[in-house]
């Protein structure tokens, strides 16, 4: 479904110094195609000092005609992305000062109920205003022990590609940003749209809140045989359930044979393997929670807690 006209939404992003490229362009490029395919968006380019029209990037590309931030006129419902940037310069004292007049309008802008968004160490920034006290949020797994002590009031979830608390969206680096967005646009219009979108810009397969920065469902995916990732998905989202290699090749249309065949030519593995590697990384995360271990196999399609067992044994052996 398309979104049906309506006011616009402005989605701005904020090009702080010495920005991470990908962290904002990413976000970015998912908002023009949704304007492109018709969403009622509008896309604003804003620095975070007052009077500063000029940025340059931490690869020294340079930006103009930026909008300072004190300018914007913003509503509930538009969108602010703060992304990452170098963090030796979130570690001086004097930056984080002189920021403080950017801290306290988007504390205003949150108050309007803006929906606030950060990529990476952007939300650093965020949690500097004071908007991530007491509240879950994420940042880029390299920095989370200094955000822990810079920040010991947030709630940070250290391996969530995004994490979404009272209206706040944080989000782990550049392609959980992209998730991010696609997430967002998703919210905002329809799955449907969201799917149109991230087929335009080549992405088959969008990552959500719940999963972890680094997972067996991002993996294997590097392929773009279209039949084979609706497989993916469907096994994916459906351990509970214990489908036949019969009903799987039903569902796209493939005979058994082919579908095996086609399955590992573009994971390099089969179809049982890759179904393994999904029970197991979901049943570590239910156990890790506190999960039985009989709750955690019936939840993953499994006969019995033996079997889980040896399926756990064997990750551990692995990763060692």
């Amino acid at each position: 479904m398309d979104p049906q006209p309506s006011s616009f939404i402005q989605a701005v992003f904020i090009i702080p110094p010495r920005v991470h490229l990908l962290d904002f362009t990413g976000p970015a490029h998912i908002f023009y195609e949704a304007a492109s395919y018709g969403a009622p968006v509008r896309s604003v380019f804003s620095t975070m000092t007052v009077l500063q029209t000029e940025e340059v990037s931490s690869s020294a590309l340079r930006f103009q005609q930026l909008i300072p931030y004190d300018q914007l006129d913003l509503k509930a419902g538009d969108l602010i992305f703060i992304p990452g940037l170098e963090f030796a310069l979130l570690s001086e004292k004097r930056f984080l000062m002189d920021s403080v007049p950017f801290q306290i309008w988007l504390k205003t802008q949150y108050a309007k109920q803006v929906i606030i968004c950060s990529v990476c160490t952007g939300a650093f920034l965020v949690a500097e205003a004071g908007l991530l006290d007491h509240r879950e949020c994420t940042t880029h797994w390299k920095y989370t022990e200094q955000f822990k002590k810079a920040y010991p009031l947030a709630k940070l979830r250290s391996n969530r590609l995004f994490v979404e608390d009272s209206g706040i969206f944080s989000s782990a680096g550049v392609s959980s940003g992209i998730d991010l967005a696609l997430y967002l646009v998703e919210q905002l219009w329809d799955a449907g749209f969201a799917a149109k979108i991230a087929k335009e810009v080549v992405i088959y397969f969008r990552r959500t809140i719940e999963d972890p920065q680094l997972s067996i469902y991002t993996q294997y995916r590097n392929h773009l045989d279209d039949r084979i990732h609706i497989v993916q998905d469907t096994l994916s989202k459906s351990l509970d359930h214990r489908f036949s290699i019969q009903e799987l090749a039903e569902k796209v249309n493939m005979s058994v044979r082919n579908l095996s065949r086609s399955f590992k030519k573009a994971t390099h593995i089969t179809i049982g393997e890759y179904t393994d590697k999904l029970r197991t990384e979901r049943a570590h995360k239910l156990v890790s929670e506190g999960h039985t271990f009989q709750a955690a196999a019936l939840h993953c399609g499994l006969k019995s807690t033996n079997r889980l067992r040896s399926l756990l044994l064997n990750r551990v052996k692995t990763r060692d």
